[in-house]
């Protein structure tokens, strides 16, 4: 049995963008990835609404950021064969004034981390697979909150991709393959989600043989 851990925001824990409910688990990104990679796959879903790279959030509390939970999440869950992380999406809330750069770096800072962790097989560190998140759609209430997220994240993909070979990870462009809504510009609608989990199960599933 492989375990793929995957550790996300809103958009891994599957927040529909006309509600903010979540989506049915079967809809989830994770749940259709599952569902692709069949019998002799483990996946676990560490999907937290607002959770950041690396950001302490002075609003939404200290607890957000991503890097702090990583490791009591991968040591709780060992032992894993693969991680994916899809991070990012929050670091452009216009109070941390991140960079696309900072934050692609933040998120191959947590990658790092993983490599290092132990968590794995024989004390060895677990895969791990990079997602950049797709860019930002038409944001509509979130838009003061989210200024200029639209710019920053079309440029997600470079610094991703640059900071994901650097690392040793595998990479994925989610805007290569999917959307975010128009209906708050961050979130993803249920045929994307269905997009984005046969996608990431088409390169774990090369990744794991």
């Amino acid at each position: 049995m492989k375990t793929v851990l995957c550790y996300g925001d809103s958009n891994t824990w599957g927040s529909a963008p006309e509600t903010g409910e979540r989506f049915a688990p079967e809809v989830r990104w994770p749940g259709v990835m599952a569902s692709e990679l069949g019998d002799g796959f483990h996946v676990i879903e560490e999907g937290l609404p607002g959770r950041t790279t690396l950001r302490e959030d002075p609003i939404e509390g200290s607890y957000k950021d991503g890097r702090a939970y990583l490791t009591p999440c991968l040591e709780s869950h060992r032992p894993i064969d693969l991680v994916t992380i899809m991070l990012g999406t929050n670091d452009l809330k216009d109070r941390f004034s991140a960079s696309a750069s900072d934050i692609a770096q933040g998120a191959a800072s947590l990658a790092e981390i993983t490599h290092r962790s132990r968590c794995g097989h024989d004390n060895g560190g677990p895969l791990v697979f990079l997602i950049s998140p797709p860019p930002v759609g038409r944001l509509t209430d979130m838009a003061e909150m989210f200024q200029g997220a639209e710019e920053k994240s079309r440029r997600f993909s470079e610094h991703y991709r640059r900071n994901a070979e650097g690392e040793g990870c595998g990479f994925l462009d989610a805007g290569e393959f999917m959307v975010s809504s128009d209906v708050d510009g961050i979130h993803f609608e249920a045929n994307e989600h269905r997009k984005l989990g046969e996608a990431v199960a088409a390169r774990v599933r090369g990744m794991l043989g």
